[in-house]
């Protein structure tokens, strides 16, 4: 945890780095002084002082779009903060996922991105809705399509037929759909992932 033994600039300031706490992306970047590096950590939501309206400022207070603090680190010159968060909707007040060029997200954002794509589309009532449907049907109907495009995906690979990304892609999203069905998601297979790479 951070303390405030902090070097802030002429101004009182220190910049704030926000990052994805799942997607290790990087949301923003803000300006925050003592008052609200202090409610931030009293509150669990980052707050800002904002320097063109001179005062402090909870992000998303207005949009709803709040990011939850879920640690705090300081970097070697006591004069940057780091804070990871999960971000409740879009960061930008552009609708966009980070207040950088969305063109250039992760790999790992975007699954995450799909991951809240499908938990919408498994409570959505729309006609149509295949997410609905896989859902509707049980979990044995979604292992059964996961089992199914494993199959397609390794057929593909043995006959050279030219389909193994899209194959690949639909083994993807329904693994994804059945993580989510089970309350898991991408990162806890990652994480998993790690930790057997340590031994390997």
């Amino acid at each position: 945890m951070i303390t405030n033994n902090f070097k802030y600039n002429s101004d009182g300031l220190i910049p704030g780095i926000i990052q994805d706490s799942k997607t290790l992306e990087v949301l923003m970047l803000g300006y925050m002084n003592k008052e609200s590096i202090d409610i931030t950590k009293e509150t669990g939501f980052v707050t800002f002082y904002s320097r063109s309206q001179n005062k402090i400022w909870v992000k998303g207070e207005t949009s709803g779009n709040k990011l939850k603090v879920k640690d705090f680190y300081i970097d070697c010159d006591k004069d940057t903060i780091l804070i990871k968060a999960d971000p409740v909707g879009p960061t930008c007040h552009a609708g966009t996922t980070t207040c950088f060029n969305d063109e250039n997200l992760s790999n790992l954002t975007f699954l995450s991105i799909l991951e809240s794509i499908i938990d919408k589309k498994a409570l959505s009532k729309e006609d149509g809705s295949y997410v609905a449907h896989l859902y509707k049907k049980g979990v044995k109907e979604i292992a059964k399509k996961v089992s199914e495009e494993a199959g397609e995906t390794s057929i593909s690979a043995v006959t050279k037929d030219g389909r193994i990304i899209d194959e690949s892609a639909d083994l993807i999203f329904h693994l994804l759909v059945l993580l989510r069905n089970q309350n898991l998601s991408i990162v806890n297979v990652l994480d998993e992932l790690k930790k057997r790479s340590v031994n390997r």
